[in-house]
């Protein structure tokens, strides 16, 4: 194909003849491809490595090199030998690169002669090798998983200095840290190899039977075999843990081979050495190799048993008795030191333990084995990966025992002869041996050692061997019967003698092997009374009680162990020495030393264990005594509360968690006995309580959940009648029931109770009882009567609401007006109740369970008549809207309720409740029917007939009340013509009751109150009548009487009278007569004369609501008369008008305007939503109708304040120092009345001030007048109150005002005082103006003002209605609309404060430009931004359209001066002309107009000077930029200042203007020497900022 010189192409990787093709293989496959050797056929020709390519070796290897590998494959030893010697020579001498390429023939001829028969051949090999490793090193990688099997096991030869070669070449190749890493790397080639000379070969597969001899042969496989098993443990010791599981299935393929435990039965020496490597590893001593030991042993014993051949016989009794004596040897050796290897001690109880049993048991090791299964194993099916157990696992502690086998010191007996006598003298020569350690060096391993021997080998004759000589010394104090059985029994003298001793040793931590030992005693003893008797005695001597424990702990683990001790268990002793215990635990002395956990953890876990161990389903104990420790138990957790405050009681509780929770888990098969359940009731209430009231950590809480769930679980999987003969349902439902009843759960309180209820409801879900759940319900369910009384109970309150609305009327007393203060956060027990059963029944529906006696609708009509109550009152304490939301978050709603249930019902029997009982009953109706949007039809459906409501009841009365609005006018009509005939025929005893005048007239004003009835000729019917009652029982019109001999039934009769009148005056719209006019107007001021003399009654609700309805006839008559027109003038009486005016108008302010000072004055209570302050709101509505001059001519208590500045009359004064205070009044509607009254004042101050303008003029410094000083004072003590609500907010940052609340009306006021202080400044002339402006300038308010305005002004002022509007219209904001201040409209109240900050900044704008305009200047960057974007925004096109407005319809006349306006470009032209001048002027207001700077540019001039012109043209600029006014107003100013100097006027030589352009004052200060005349500003400010006080032109002294 070439020549070898030919050259290879780049790149081309193919090797260039097959050698080579061989090593590539060898390199990549890490194994060598193939094997050849010799075999039993042609075909299998054993282990002899070959590779492919072998024939071309002398075209490959160094010539040298090639000899040597001839010579090493013959077959003459010497041959081999020396040409072994001289391979390591050369490997050591030559070039590495030459001695690498012997490799890959390497592992072909070492796997084949590390075996050789020769040893001296093997040692030369190893030799060989370890030169070659130094020599290649990293190079052998490659062929490391085809040398590592045969590598292993010539390390494990049976010629040591064989074995010794090759360690030392395994440890010149790895480093020890490196040698576990490399067996891993090669554990799969290395098992196959071991694997297949274990099980594969034979003599005559590893040698040539035709060339080699057979005894050769033999010898030669045997050595194989043991280097093999060597090397196999060798590989287990060396590799990691993390490898093992890989190899698992190898490894559990070899040990099933049956091959490879026939080796055992050959009488080889080599066994030994296999023992002793096996009791050295641990991991060998699992799993079955000790048993495959004990069998070949046995197969021994059972050749020696049937051998005829007394010489062979005698062979094998040899053989035995050899290998007991090597046996003991080994033993002896690995037990007799002071410090025995852990490994080695525990291999040697193993080994002992397996051959102890007998050859049957060790056969049975794969039959399914039967078990004894405990009350709290899992059924067999349940256990995952379950394995067959032979009979070794019999000393585990497991329950799981075999059947077949009896006690373990009985299993002897089935031992062999041959074995049973050198097994016991091993064992007893180990046990001497252990106990001199014992005794001499305390030696805990020997201890153990002997523990575990015991266990297997319980004999009088071991227990005898381990006392040795030793006396009885500790009889003398024991009972006879004790007594006894220690001179008779030496394993109970050994008990007492010696292992007391050690389970009393305090440094002992882990007693149990000694407990061990206790049990192999007890098996010596002949009886189970005779163990009760020891047992007994070693508790009521000083047996911890840890070793009790440990003894108990034992029997539960192992049945045999459990039949021992049964009689102990069950025993009288025992169970008093536990109810003992549990007692002490559970009163433990406070003061005792030992207080810690662990401490008393031993204890009660010795509690739990007896309580929830069960055995056949029996108790572990005696059960008289189980019920004992759990009235025990249930007795400290009834006095936890007052143990909550001693040290440990969390300690002590957390304890009897665990003991009952294991208790109740484990009873699955065993009854409650009462007394669990009195516990289980126990854990229930202190897990259903606040923890503020049990003082309990939640860690507790949460065990004390588990603990109660647990039993309530074992509970309702109890099958029959148990679960209702339950004595814990029984008592919990009743607990409840008295808990919700009791009045005594706050918020937090009731959560956690409905908590446990949902966490016990859903546990009795689990019950196969479907009934349980409901007659739980049941014995919850209150009774009628109980329901009527917690009803009762509910503070009335809720009627504030509806009476005042004139929805339920009422004339009767039947309340207080507030709420009691010790109840401030407990909740009424009638929302508790209905808040727990509608609970209940929502966990029972979502189960579909059929609640019995239509308790569903019970139920959900008591939780409507909860949520109603709340929904009626008036302002409401936080605890009861926390409840309701705390219902929300729990779903327990209306319609949650009826969405899982059939409800059907519930409509039918809130009508019939509502027509018994009236009163919240009829408004759910009412609720109900608005929130289902139920027709009317469908409510006529639940009464038959119209008549059926009369004669009138309350219940009767209310229903229809309540059913008004749903009804269609002819229902209406009907009840109104039912009503109207017994209105006729009363007498004065009738007028006032229910099924009289009072209940008739009441149906007739629900009527007509949804404006149903538009008969005009029906109205003046009903008036006539109650005229003609005036006329025959005057007496019972409450006219200007004392109102507290008066009864409730003529009160109520009055209030519905004067209800009528107010709908009447409404809803009417025919004219009336004079007669009638008279009766109204005169009666409504005999009731408001009535209203004012009887206001410290008004606590009394009938009175309160009197004066209101009284007050609303009054604002009605108002209103009536004030949007009169001549239109609607011309149907009433000739004089109505004037009488009003000057009468009746008069009247009603005379009369309230001193009570609203009186009832202000007196009220502590300030809340607009307080029904004691209900009156305010008709009252204040009534005063905002007050005319001007009435108002002035009111004849108040005179009220002046000393050292107060004021121009005002003394009445005038008085006014205002009566009325501004009330601004700061937390009642919204005083505020806005006395807003209203105070604005229509504003007006008419001004003049007084203007009077007085002159003393102001001539002061040398900046001259400033306050405005009213009333209103000044007010607002310096409302910026205080702001600063606290808004000061440490930041510029911008809107804040929500939350209506209503303290810092609602602080704001309220402050802004409302900044409207008058606005207005009053509007109406003031330009001079004045100048002087108020000062003043605000430097005391700053309006600042203050402006910066809080841009927190309370939203982002975004724009009605919310208008987006829906056309896009093409102009938004409405806050800024275009006014504002409308309503007392009786609550519906905007979010938007009052926004609303009125936008109105107040507006107004500032527009009557302060110039001082906004200074203000906005001087703030810093980020104010001036938001400032400057708002503005322009939302205000600028306001103002600048309102002042072009005001232009264009501007009536004022200028004299020479014509104004015009253009609203497009915002421009403003004024044309000034006398004579022969002509000045023509353009003012262009800015985009963000006022703030910006308005411009003033040049139109036509003639006849003026250019100098003169500009001067004029900077006059008016300054003149629009410094005066807070309007443009024409500015002009105005201008063209007076240019009129004074057309006259003659010189300009002041300092500003060059006439007019001042501030004070707007004329040049009036002369100098005496250049006669020059200044402003008295001007000069004043000369002087200031010069130093010096000569005159401005001439230089000399001004004086």
């Amino acid at each position: 194909m070439g020549g070898k010189n030919k050259q290879r192409t780049k790149g081309n990787l193919r090797p260039s003849n097959s050698g080579r093709a061989a090593e590539l293989l060898a390199k990549e496959q890490g194994t060598v491809p193939g094997f050849i050797g010799f075999g039993t056929s042609q075909n299998d020709l054993g282990y002899v490595p070959a590779i492919q390519g072998a024939e071309e070796i002398d075209s490959l290897v160094d010539s040298d090199f090639r000899m040597v590998l001839r010579k090493l494959s013959k077959k003459d030893v010497t041959t081999k030998l020396k040409a072994m010697q001289e391979f390591g020579t050369m490997c050591t001498e030559r070039d590495t690169e030459v001695v690498k390429g012997v490799l890959p023939y390497w592992p072909r001829i070492f796997c084949k002669i590390s075996l050789d028969h020769d040893r001296r051949v093997r040692e030369a090999t190893q030799q060989a090798f370890e030169k070659l490793i130094l020599k290649v090193k990293k190079h052998l990688a490659p062929y490391l998983k085809s040398l590592m099997g045969y590598w292993l096991m010539a390390q494990c030869d049976t010629y040591t200095p064989a074995a010794s070669a090759a360690k030392d070449a395994f440890e010149a190749a790895f480093p020890p840290s490196k040698q576990p890493e490399a067996i891993a790397f090669c554990k799969d080639e290395i098992t196959s190899v071991l694997q297949d000379h274990l099980i594969k070969e034979t003599p005559d597969t590893l040698s040539d039977p035709q060339t080699v001899p057979e005894e050769e042969r033999e010898a030669k496989f045997y050595r194989v075999v043991t280097c093999s098993l060597l090397a196999l443990k060798k590989l287990l010791c060396l590799l990691p843990d993390n490898e093992l599981d890989s190899l698992e299935e190898k490894f559990k393929s070899l040990l099933s081979q049956n091959k490879f435990w026939k080796y055992g039965k050959h009488s080889i020496p080599q066994l030994i050495p296999f023992i002793d490597a096996v009791l050295k590893d641990p991991r060998l001593q699992d799993g079955q190799l000790f048993n495959h030991l004990a069998e070949t042993l046995s197969s021994w014993e059972a050749k020696a048993d049937v051998e005829k051949d007394d010489k062979i016989a005698h062979s094998l009794d040899k053989v035995l008795l050899n290998f007991w004596e090597r046996l003991s040897e080994i033993c002896v050796e690995k037990i007799n030191e002071p410090e025995a290897d852990v490994k080695s001690v525990s291999g040697v109880s193993n080994l002992l333990q397996v051959l102890q049993k007998p050859k049957s048991s060790l056969k049975s090791n794969k039959k399914k084995v039967g078990k004894v299964r405990f009350a709290d194993e899992l059924p067999e099916s349940n256990k995952e990966n379950e394995k067959c157990v032979s009979s070794e696992g019999e000393n585990s502690e497991g329950s799981e025992l075999m059947t077949e086998l009896s006690l373990s010191h009985n299993c002897s007996d089935l031992v062999s002869p041959l074995r049973k006598k050198p097994l016991e003298d091993l064992v007893c020569k180990l046990a001497a041996m252990s106990i001199n350690y014992v005794n001499e060096q305390k030696s805990e391993q020997h201890l153990k050692f002997l523990s575990t021997l015991l266990s297997s080998f319980s004999s009088t004759q071991v227990f005898k061997m381990l006392l040795g000589d030793e006396k009885q010394s500790i009889v003398k104090a024991k009972r006879l019967e004790i007594a006894r059985l220690v001179e008779k029994n030496p394993a109970v003298q050994f008990l007492y003698q010696k292992l007391i001793g050690w389970l009393n040793e305090d440094q002992r931590k882990d007693a149990g092997f000694l407990v061990d030992i206790l049990y192999s005693a007890l098996c010596c003893c002949d009886n189970n009374m005779e163990r009760k008797y020891v047992l007994d005695d070693l508790i009521e001597g000083n047996l911890k009680w840890n070793s009790i424990l440990q003894v108990i702990e034992k029997a539960c683990s192992s049945s045999d162990k459990h039949a021992l001790v049964t009689p102990w268990l069950k025993g009288d002793i025992l169970g008093e020495k536990l109810v003992t215990l549990a007692d002490h635990l559970c009163h433990k002395d406070l003061e005792s030393t030992v207080s810690s956990d662990s401490y008393f953890s031993e204890r009660w876990a010795l509690l739990s264990l007896v309580l929830s161990q069960h055995v056949k389903n029996d108790y572990l104990i005696g059960e008289v005594y189980v019920e004992r420790i759990i009235v025990k138990l249930h007795e400290t957790l009834s006095k936890v509360k007052e143990l909550s405050e001693a040290e440990n009681n969390d300690s002590s509780v957390s304890f009897i968690c665990d003991v009952a929770y294991n208790y109740f888990s484990s009873a699955k098969g065993c009854l409650l006995m009462p007394s669990s359940e009195d516990l289980l009731l126990t854990l229930f209430q202190l897990c259903a309580q606040n923890k503020e009231k049990t003082h309990l950590p939640d860690f507790l809480v949460c065990k004390l959940k588990n603990t109660w769930l647990s039993g309530v679980n074992l509970l309702t999987h109890q099958t029959g009648s148990t679960c209702k003969q339950s004595t814990f349902l029984c008592l919990s439902a009743l607990w409840l029931k008295n808990q919700v009843q009791s009045s005594s759960l706050d918020i937090k309180s009731l959560q956690v109770l409905l908590c446990a209820v949902d966490d016990l409801l859903n546990m009795l879900l689990e019950s196969e009882d479907t009934n349980l759940l409901g007659v739980y319900i049941g014995s919850v369910m209150p009774s009628n009567s109980e329901w009527e009384k917690m009803r009762q109970s509910l503070p009335m309150q809720w009627l504030h609401r509806p009476l005042l609305e004139g929805r339920l009327s009422l004339n009767y007393e039947c309340f207080k007006t507030d709420f009691k203060e010790q109840d401030a956060k407990k909740l009424p027990s009638h929302l508790c109740t209905s808040a727990l059963l509608s609970k209940m029944i929502l966990v029972a529906l979502k189960k579909e369970i059929v609640l019995e006696n239509n308790e569903l609708e019970k139920i959900i009509a008591e939780l409507l008549y909860s949520l109603q109550w709340y929904e009626e009152l008036d302002n409401p304490p936080i605890f009861l809207t926390g409840f309701c939301e705390m219902l929300q978050k729990m779903n327990i709603t209306y319609d949650n309720l009826c969405g899982l249930g059939n409800t059907s019902g519930l409509l039918q029997l809130l009508f019939n409740r509502s027509m018994e009982n009236g009163t919240l009953w009829s408004l759910i109706i009412a609720k109900l029917i608005l929130s289902r949007s139920v027709s009317s039809d469908e409510v006529k459906r639940h009464y038959r007939r119209k008549e059926g409501f009369f004669p009138l009841t309350e219940g009767n009365m209310h229903t229809i009340q309540s059913l008004c609005p749903f009804l269609s006018k002819e229902d209406k009509k009907e009840f109104i013509a039912q009503c109207i005939p017994p209105l006729l025929a009363w007498t004065k005893e009738d007028l006032c009751s229910t099924n009289g005048g009072f209940g008739h007239l009441a149906i007739f004003n629900s009527c007509l109150q949804t404006r149903s009835i538009d008969d005009g000729e029906l109205l003046h019917g009903i008036l006539k009548i109650l005229i003609s009652w005036k006329k025959d029982h005057e007496d019972v019109f409450l006219f200007s009487c004392n109102l507290s001999e008066v009864s409730p039934e003529i009160l109520g009769v009055n209030i519905e009278i004067i209800r009528f009148l107010s709908l009447f005056l409404k809803y009417c719209s025919s004219p009336l007569a004079e007669s009638e006019w008279d009766f109204i107007m005169c009666s409504m001021l005999a009731w408001l004369e009535t209203t004012r003399e009887n206001h410290t009654l008004y606590s009394v609700p009938l009175v309160q609501l009197f004066a209101c309805v009284s007050c609303d006839l009054a604002c009605e008559l108002s209103a009536f008369f004030d949007s009169t027109t001549l239109d609607t003038i011309g149907n009433l009486p000739v004089n109505l008008i004037s009488e009003w005016k000057e009468f009746f108008s008069q009247g009603i302010h005379n009369l309230l305007l001193p009570l609203l000072v009186t009832v202000t004055g007196e009220s502590k209570d300030t809340s607009e939503t307080s029904f004691q302050n209900a009156v305010l709101k008709p009252m204040c509505e009534t005063l905002t109708y007050i005319p001007k001059d009435q108002l002035l001519s009111q004849k108040l208590p005179s009220k002046l304040v000393a050292g107060q500045k004021t121009n005002l009359p003394e009445y005038l004064q008085t006014l205002l120092n009566t009325l501004a205070p009330l601004l700061l009044y937390r009642a919204r509607p005083v505020q806005i009345a006395v807003y209203h009254m105070l604005y229509k004042l504003m007006p008419e101050l001004p003049q007084y001030d203007q009077d007085n303008l002159k003393s102001y003029g001539d002061e040398e410094e900046e001259p400033a007048l306050s405005p009213p000083a009333a209103l000044m004072s007010l607002l310096n003590t409302q910026e205080d109150l702001l600063e606290n609500v808004l000061g440490c907010i930041p510029v911008g940052q809107i804040v929500t005002i939350k209506p209503l609340s303290e810092d609602f009306c602080y704001v309220l006021g402050y802004l409302l005082t900044w409207k008058l202080i606005l207005t009053f400044f509007k109406a003031a002339s330009s001079q004045l103006r100048a002087l108020y402006s000062m003043y605000l300038r430097k005391t700053k308010s309006l600042n203050k003002l402006l910066y809080h305005l841009f927190r309370l002004m939203p982002e975004n002022p724009t009605y919310a209605e208008t987006a829906v509007e056309l896009s093409n219209k102009e938004p409405k904001t806050f800024f275009t609309e006014e504002l409308q201040l309503s007392i009786r409209e609550t519906a905007t109240l979010p938007y009052h404060i926004p609303h009125l900050a936008c109105s107040v900044y507006h107004m500032t704008l527009k009557d302060l430009p110039a001082m906004v305009r200074l203000w906005w200047n001087s703030s810093e960057k980020r104010v001036f931004n938001i400032v400057d974007r708002f503005t322009s925004k939302y205000v600028s096109s306001v103002l600048s359209f309102q002042e072009i407005s005001s232009v264009q319809t501007s009536t004022q006349l200028f004299n020479g001066m014509t104004v015009k306006a253009r609203a497009t470009t915002r421009e403003v032209m004024a044309t000034y002309a006398i004579e022969d001048i002509v000045i023509e002027l353009i003012i262009q207001l800015p985009s963000n107009y006022p703030l910006g700077s308005i411009t003033v540019e040049s139109g036509k001039r003639v006849g003026v000077a250019v100098q003169q012109w500009r001067n004029w043209m900077l006059q008016l600029s300054t003149y629009l930029t410094h005066q807070n006014g309007s443009i024409m107003e500015g002009l105005a100013l201008w063209k007076n200042n240019v009129d004074k100097r057309f006259e003659g006027v010189e300009d002041c030589m300092i500003c060059f203007s006439v007019i001042h352009g501030f004070n707007y004052s004329l040049p009036k200060k002369a100098c005496r020497t250049c006669k020059k005349k200044f402003h008295s500003a001007c000069l004043y400010k000369w002087f200031t900022s010069s130093n010096k006080s000569t005159c401005p032109l001439c230089r000399e002294t001004f004086f």
